[in-house]
């Protein structure tokens, strides 16, 4: 056989792992030279640090508001760190959520952020403060390691308090697949909370492998009744389920889903999760850990653009993936079972919980707990967990609930919001309550426009024209991201918002408010200022063509995008999509 000719340069340096793959070989368990940095004083790190802190809970940042003033006096940029929680499901006790509270205001900027992955985070954290925020929180038996990074990010599931045995065991198996994925180094230990080396301690990554994971991998868990976690935008999707006597049955487990792309790469793409088998009860951990193999074994790490597990099925195909499953669970998988369809259901508002409590969802918009000339939300957060012990619980919409309420507190706690001026679920429309923005400028490095600081006035705006045609309580969703990285899961609602340049966004529609299907992109560019002329004559459209409750998402894919530009006509100021 006639060997093959030898790659050429171009294509030797793109076999090539980044950087960062290196930098993950030699960093003696993630820890590099992190604890000597901290050490050293200073505003900001050095690259390599910079990497190996997003396995630890944070990114460094700065404000890009006040970047070029600062620059222009030949001043350094305002650095600061962002730090993330690790809390499965969202989960929060009392006196967690108050030490969490009180370390907004001692090290962060006195804001907390719930994130669409139900995690909390702190931004405006200065280096000096970094190593004593991280101790904290640890403190309060919470963690930051693995909030970000190439590893098992937070782990999701239903936020609902429900006291049922569905939800207990969804909340039982975020608790122990966050704790059973965690990496063994014990580098954040030394590094954070100043734990002393174990002498022949072994921490070899038996799961993670030297250079862990390719890229991120996120995990969710559902039953199709309750799908509050978009489970299907996760790289591995757990839908559990259960028989008339609620008894659990096993999981259909489906791989490959993520949301990220980048501009003008067509070989990027959003994607969601495929069914791929259903395994037993007592299988969810080893087929957790098969998955995360996969990713670990095949993801790509020449090209961290490319390196999702949505890509190795994309690439693959499902029966390949399937295969390698099976190899390494040492047995052929059952396929998926036949289940309902995926709800999202409503969790604002007062819910009875089933064991004689309550909970209350309050809308949180954008997730930014504060206080503010509109709305002392966070003093009257922090009055309730105070005065009535609820057990705070951050939800995948950027909403917090408070459970554990007893029947008599109900309005005593709905005084206190309206004293503190917060709006109750019940006044928003439903187009308002299921709105997303992730936090883009000033903080985030990645972002190409605003999406949280024009969130309330892009909902206004939409909200008015859907207003006119009485649809603003039908079920859609609205999600808006500074740029293509879907922290917002913008790909995957009824309308998407992607930022494209400063001022403009693509908007995607079409896909689903359950999370069944993506949208796909309609227009390029449109200008803010320009969005509701973009949406006005889809709206009107679907009030009179709309067939029974049809969504906005499946009422434009029924349509296409051809049928709606020749709706819409000329937007000032776009391009239609390519």
């Amino acid at each position: 056989m006639t060997p093959p000719p030898p790659a050429s340069p171009a294509q030797a340096a793109a076999r090539k792992p980044t950087g960062v793959e290196t930098l993950k070989r030699a960093s003696h368990g993630l820890r590099g030279r992190l604890a000597e940095e901290l050490a050293e004083g200073g505003v900001q790190v050095s690259e390599d640090a910079y990497n190996l802190l997003k396995f630890h809970g944070s990114y460094e940042q700065f404000d890009r508001d006040t970047a070029t003033a600062l620059k222009q006096q030949k001043l350094e940029k305002d650095y600061q760190f962002m730090v993330r929680v690790r809390m499965p499901g969202g989960m929060l006790t009392a006196d967690q959520y108050l030490a969490l509270d009180r370390l907004a205001d001692s090290h962060a900027n006195g804001t907390l952020r719930i994130t669409t992955r139900q995690g909390l985070q702190f931004h405006g954290i200065l280096k000096a403060d970094l190593k004593p925020s991280i101790a904290a929180i640890n403190d309060t038996l919470l963690t930051t390691l693995c909030a970000c990074g190439d590893v098992v990010r937070n782990l999701m599931t239903t936020s609902a308090p429900r006291s049922d045995a569905r939800h207990a065991r969804l909340r039982d198996d975020a608790r122990m697949l966050s704790l059973a994925l965690l990496p063994q180094s014990r580098g954040y230990y030394q590094i954070f909370l100043d734990e002393a080396p174990v002498a022949g301690f072994d921490e070899t990554e038996t799961l993670y492998g030297e250079t862990y994971l390719p890229r991120k991998f996120k995990i969710g868990l559902a039953t199709p009744e309750d799908n509050s976690a978009d489970v299907l935008s996760n790289d591995l999707a757990f839908i559990a389920l259960f028989d008339d006597q609620d008894t659990l049955t096993g999981y259909n487990v489906a791989i490959g889903g993520g949301l990220g792309m980048t501009h003008n790469r067509a070989d990027t793409f959003p994607r969601l999760a495929t069914p791929v088998c259903f395994v037993g009860p007592d299988d969810l951990l080893a087929m957790a850990r098969a998955v995360v193999s996969l990713h670990r074994d095949h993801g790509g790490r020449t090209d961290r653009k490319r390196a999702r597990l949505k890509y190795v099925v994309e690439d693959h195909g499902l029966d390949w993936c399937k295969a390698r499953l099976d190899a390494y669970l040492g047995r052929t998988l059952e396929p998926p079972r036949p289940m309902a369809r995926l709800h999202i259901p409503e969790l604002l508002g007062w819910h009875e919980q089933g064991d004689g409590l309550w909970w209350l969802g309050v809308p949180v918009p954008s997730g930014r707990i504060e206080d503010n000339a509109t709305a002392t939300l966070r003093t009257a957060l922090r009055e309730i967990v105070t005065q009535f012990r609820v057990d705070p619980i951050m939800t995948a919409q950027q909403d917090v609930l408070l459970s554990n309420v007893r029947p008599e507190d109900r309005d005593a706690i709905d005084a206190v919001l309206d004293r503190h001026r917060v709006v109750p679920a019940a006044s928003l429309s439903t187009f308002a309550r299921f709105a997303l923005a992730c936090p883009a400028l000033p903080t985030c490095g990645l972002a190409l426009t605003e999406a949280e600081r024009v969130r309330t006035p892009i909902v206004a705006s939409l909200e008015a024209i859907l207003r006119r045609h009485g649809l603003e309580n039908r079920r859609i969703s609205l999600r808006i991201t500074g740029c293509p990285n879907g922290c917002a899961r913008s790909y995957a609602g009824d309308i998407g918002l992607v930022g494209r340049i400063p001022g403009h966004y693509a908007i995607y529609v079409g896909g689903d408010f359950d999370g069944h299907s993506l949208s796909f992109r309609y227009l390029e560019r449109v200008p803010e200022a320009r969005l509701g002329e973009a949406f006005a004559p889809l709206f009107a459209a679907w009030a009179e063509q709309g067939v029974d409750d049809e969504g906005f998402g499946a009422f434009c894919t029924r349509l296409g995008r051809d049928a709606l530009l020749s709706l819409a006509g000329a937007v000032d100021g776009a391009l239609p999509a390519a």
